[in-house]
């Protein structure tokens, strides 16, 4: 029995050593994937995305602010966005992206701004109002926004061994807001939140690039963030509820992208 035992034991080793020479350090005769397809100058694809947007406030310390609370609260959700690749080889490590895309995003502001009936004799920033009870509908801001996003990108990636490589990348972002209600002449005492059309950002993304024998799968994160304000101020006769208590309100985002090339 224990012949037998020890008879096992041995193929067993053996079978395992096998695999592993044959896996782990003969890998160096394993063919690779898309070979010459990172050497050509210009190549194209499309990505997929799960996106997070957010607001950064910055409060107003009169109409924002009630000692240390603050009035408005932003609420950011789960969104997707996608679109199109194009890059073009510069060096060997080094790549330039242009990924236009569509994100369609949904986020809610809530504001407890009803203490701001004390400044309805009016202030040097407001003029006088007739004070008004808060609905729930009110408080509630359900922002929609579809951004045209167009990010210009340096990547920078390691060599490849063997059908992964890890990459980085950083640039700028020109970010078009097709539901902004930027001209609307309503604002939020109609319900209306308006914000900029035209904004400005810079991102940055880590990931990896796998090659398959037919394409390339780029699972990477995204971080991008506004340099400009979005929020536009409300009209001069709406009492200060609203767009008064925001002194800035910029857009952050972490994005999680599917890139298919």
């Amino acid at each position: 029995m224990w012949k037998n035992l020890l008879k096992l034991n041995i193929l067993a080793a053996l079978c395992t050593a096998t695999f592993a020479d044959a896996q782990l350090f003969r890998t160096r005769d394993r063919a690779d994937n898309l070979e010459g397809f990172d050497n050509q100058p210009f190549s194209y694809g499309f990505f997929l995305a799960a996106n997070n947007f957010d607001y950064k406030l910055v409060l107003d310390q009169r109409y924002g602010m009630d000692g240390q609370k603050n009035l408005v609260t932003p609420k950011s959700s789960y969104s997707f966005g996608a679109g199109l690749i194009g890059k073009f080889r510069l060096h060997k490590n080094l790549d330039l992206r242009v990924e236009p895309g569509l994100q369609f995003v949904e986020r809610e502001l809530y504001f407890d701004t009803q203490v701001n009936d004390r400044y309805a004799s009016g202030t040097t920033a407001n003029l006088p109002f007739t004070p008004r009870t808060l609905t729930e509908a009110d408080k509630h801001r359900i922002i929609k926004s579809t951004y045209v996003d167009i990010p210009v990108l340096i990547e920078v990636h390691g060599d490849r061994w063997y059908n992964s490589r890890p990459y980085a990348a950083a640039g700028v972002n020109y970010m078009m807001n097709l539901q902004s209600n930027n001209n609307s002449e309503d604002d939020n005492e109609q319900g209306v939140f308006r914000s900029t059309s035209s904004n400005f950002a810079w991102s940055a993304e880590i990931g990896l690039q796998f090659y398959f024998s037919r394409f390339k799968l780029t699972p990477g994160f995204r971080g991008t963030f506004m340099f400009n304000n979005e929020a536009v101020r409300d009209n001069d006769t709406t009492p200060p509820y609203w767009n008064a208590a925001i002194s800035s309100a910029k857009t952050h985002t972490l994005m999680f992208v599917l890139k298919f090339e």
